[in-house]
């Protein structure tokens, strides 16, 4: 099964969705505000590559968030395979926040 330019759009957007509904349990905000996730693509064949980073590489929550996002992603319809990268370049900073993120957080 192919998926035409319509269907990968709307499969980025439900990843985007599912993105922010998973939270850094240290901070109170989505990890898609948060800034964590650089990229999000989504091939013809239905297979997906993030590229996300942590808020730091010592993350106390470094093996579960990624574990719960590939996990949430790759039931979505659609999805035949989630290659998901974590970088640290570029490290991370709070200028990644969302305006979102930055007023949940109170910076604004």
């Amino acid at each position: 099964m192919m998926l035409n330019s319509d269907e990968i759009k709307q499969l980025e957007e439900k990843i985007m969705f599912v993105c922010k509904n998973i939270y850094d349990p240290e901070i109170p905000v989505n990890i898609y505000d948060l800034g964590l996730i650089y990229e999000i693509k989504v091939a013809e064949d239905g297979k997906v590559k993030i590229v996300m980073t942590l808020t730091a590489p010592n993350c106390p929550v470094a093996e579960i968030l990624p574990a719960q996002l590939k996990q949430e992603v790759s039931i979505l319809t659609g999805v035949t395979d989630v290659d998901l990268e974590i970088t640290f370049d570029p490290p991370w900073d709070q200028d990644m926040i969302s305006e979102e993120g930055k007023l949940e957080l109170g910076l604004l």
